[in-house]
């Protein structure tokens, strides 16, 4: 069977991540890849399910409040906070 080339562009974070992952299971991203894609084609579907607004954390409101918050950090203008821990009972 002729192979062929796929490039594919991630967070460089998330391919760290699944790199290590992938070695933990003794493979590595093209074995990985290559046993997702035969699983797609094998059941013509995605073998997982996909879902929208299952976190209520990643909505837009949320990110674009985080990024501002960001911003504010990088610029020297955020506040600090004390933590409190409050133990179980």
């Amino acid at each position: 069977m002729a192979q062929t080339t796929i490039n594919i562009r991630m967070d460089e974070d998330l391919k760290k991540q699944a790199e290590y992952l992938f070695s933990e299971f003794g493979m590595n991203m093209t074995t990985a890849f290559t046993i997702f894609t035969k699983a797609v084609v094998r059941e013509r579907k995605i073998p997982f399910e996909i879902s929208v607004g299952s976190d209520d954390f990643f909505n837009e409101y949320n990110q674009k409040r985080i990024k501002k918050s960001i911003e504010s950090i990088r610029a020297g203008k955020g506040v600090a906070h004390d933590l409190i821990e409050v133990a179980d009972e």
